[in-house]
């Protein structure tokens, strides 16, 4: 309920009345409500949650707080009944989580609609002890996925059994599923930063990155660690050794009253004097909660009059990558907790470069 005061007092400073909540992610963090359909309507005094017969019970459990209002035909249906019974003639919507089909729809049922981009993800943006313990949690257990498969890489293994190995492993750990379609790409394919698993094998002196993470408690943990199956030559170690370098300045110049772009700032330089600025061409970093892709952003792209000032609190990742075409590439993220006086590294996994 602290959460939806936070809320309230947002709408009140927009002057919105009435505002209806769809983001999967934004439903949760509001009412505690798991299912997978849903919707929240909020007003000063009220809030209700509108979801059909499957998750009746579900939502009395998870959300006693909020009144049910049952859904027993169509979505659209059920938000018109209640629209009308309040009298609703303005109200706002998250334009960030509806497509212009829903757009239609909810225009056709009456009240002047306006919309709002990242009312609730602000809010989501600092963790509390309860989030921060959940994704502690998540991390730990991608540091144990990653130990492991070091016991598991070596040539002629398929990336994709890799990427099984390890999600099978933080799900047998306690995990309730992987935060994302893991990524595994070796030799030549790990010039892709978002390489997925493919049928390759592992070849001797390939680099192979790992980029990782799992749910614990509904909160991901996101991780990417680069090894070598073999020795590592001398072209390797330069390029391992100039992103491990860039990462330490990234983590160096992260802190409250900082602006993401700024310390994405310090380890891009980082790069590009070593002659790879066009070998670096994604975000230092990204906030990680709730949904494994959140604000804020440690990014050139983030920077504006509207970007956040970095609080403690918040939690993001610092990953610089170099990715030569038709050679390789290079990624080391952590996880981190953002304090006052600079961060808290929740990951754990060895750092250093790894020679299988």
């Amino acid at each position: 309920m602290t959460r939806l005061e936070a809320l309230r007092r947002s709408m009140a400073g927009e002057g919105v009345e009435y505002f209806l909540v769809t983001g999967a992610a934004n439903r949760r963090y509001l009412s505690g409500f798991t299912g997978s359909s849903g919707v929240l309507l909020i007003s000063p005094a009220r809030c209700w949650l509108v979801t059909d017969f499957r998750y009746y019970e579900q939502a009395r459990q998870q959300a006693p707080d909020w009144e049910l209002y049952p859904q027993k035909g169509k979505l659209s249906e059920a938000l018109g009944e209640l629209f009308r019974e309040q009298g609703i003639c303005r109200l706002g919507f998250e334009k960030d989580h509806m497509t212009y089909a829903q757009y239609e729809t909810l225009a056709q049922l009456g009240p002047e609609l306006v919309g709002y981009s990242g009312l609730v993800e602000k809010l989501r943006m600092t963790k509390d002890e309860g989030e921060l313990g959940a994704i502690r949690r998540a991390a730990a257990l991608a540091d144990e996925a990653f130990a492991h498969i070091l016991t598991v890489i070596r040539p002629g293994v398929r990336e994709e059994e890799v990427a099984l190995e390890l999600e099978y492993h933080m799900r047998r750990a306690g995990a309730s599923a992987a935060a994302f379609d893991i990524i595994v790409a070796s030799g030549p394919r790990s010039a892709l930063p978002h390489g997925r698993a493919s049928p390759r094998r592992i070849e001797p002196g390939d680099f192979v990155t790992m980029d990782l993470g799992c749910v614990v408690d509904g909160y991901c943990s996101d991780l990417t660690r680069t090894v070598v199956v073999g020795s590592a030559n001398d072209e390797q170690r330069k390029v391992y050794d100039l992103v491990a370098r860039a990462q330490e300045a990234g983590l160096a110049a992260l802190r409250a009253g900082r602006r993401g772009s700024e310390v994405d700032a310090e380890a891009r330089q980082v790069i590009a004097e070593a002659g790879h600025a066009d070998h670096f061409g994604h975000g230092l970093g990204h906030g990680v909660g709730l949904e494994v892709h959140e604000a804020p952003r440690l990014s050139p792209q983030a920077a504006g009059p509207d970007e956040p000032v970095l609080e403690p609190g918040m939690v993001v990742t610092v990953e610089p990558g170099v990715y030569i075409p038709d050679w390789g590439g290079v990624r080391i993220e952590d996880l981190v907790v953002v304090r006052e006086d600079g961060c808290e590294i929740l990951s754990r996994a060895d750092k250093r470069l790894i020679e299988l």
